[in-house]
């Protein structure tokens, strides 16, 4: 299955916790925790470009599978880092945070990331 396609965030769990644990302010917490991001994911052969839409806030990444890149984090810190794929899971660390982005079917993906004993899970459908 390939990851390509739009989707938007329809659930997530422990938003809060996570951000306050990765160092977000609080104000930016408030702000971003009812945002239905938008993920647009491009794959082509092991090129993958993801592109996350929150409000204002546009995050874009590309890397090569199994080829270290500068990749953004969510408080807008870049960090080098190997995105692997084992199947239907994409799975990087970043600076302590474990990210497992798996596409459950053909409508769903799943990203969890993990810092510290808490989970982040976010569930998108594609549009």
């Amino acid at each position: 299955m390939s990851f390509s396609g739009k989707y938007q965030l329809e659930s997530q769990e422990n938003f809060e916790p996570f951000m306050k644990a990765i160092g977000l302010p609080d104000e930016l917490i408030q702000k971003g925790k009812d945002i239905k991001s938008i993920s647009e994911i491009e794959e082509d052969g092991n090129n993958f470009k993801v592109t996350v839409t929150t409000g204002a806030k546009v995050l874009v990444n590309s890397f090569i599978l199994g080829q270290e890149a500068e990749l953004e984090t969510v408080t807008g810190e870049k960090v080098k880092a190997v995105v692997q794929r084992e199947g239907n899971k994409l799975k990087v660390s970043l600076k302590g945070i474990e990210s497992v982005t798996e596409l459950l079917d053909a409508n769903t993906i799943v990203n969890t990331m993990t810092v510290g004993g808490i989970v982040y899970k976010r569930t998108s459908k594609r549009m």
